[in-house]
């Protein structure tokens, strides 16, 4: 099982940015997709972006695209999520998803 902690949330204006951290302990990210999900307030979860382990696959839901951006360090066994232009609507607890772990999320909140 590997543990995964989430940081980097926090409050911001719309329009602003925030980088999302994700890093494994216990054991590594080696060979393993990693996603994002999100949920907001009353919503279900939902996803938000993926990487492969090679880096070469980024998948992303079509209302981040173009303003998110997700990216890996193997060698630190740390995701990224990048958010720009970020919306009132993006506010949520966002998730880093390892096969079937979870980590206990971090608060994003976009104030308009």
């Amino acid at each position: 099982q590997v543990q995964l902690v989430e940081s980097g949330g926090g409050l911001v204006q719309a329009g602003g940015s925030l980088r999302l951290s994700c890093v494994a302990s216990g054991r590594s990210f080696v060979g393993v997709d990693i996603r994002w999900f999100r949920q907001a307030p009353g919503k279900e979860r939902e996803f938000v972006a993926s990487i492969s382990w090679t880096k070469i696959t980024t998948n992303y839901a079509p209302s981040v695209k173009g303003r998110f951006t997700i990216s890996r360090d193997n060698a630190k066994d740390t995701v990224y999520l990048q958010m720009n232009s970020l919306k009132p609507e993006d506010t949520a607890v966002y998730y880093c998803n390892a096969i079937t772990d979870w980590g206990q999320g971090t608060q994003v909140t976009v104030s308009a």
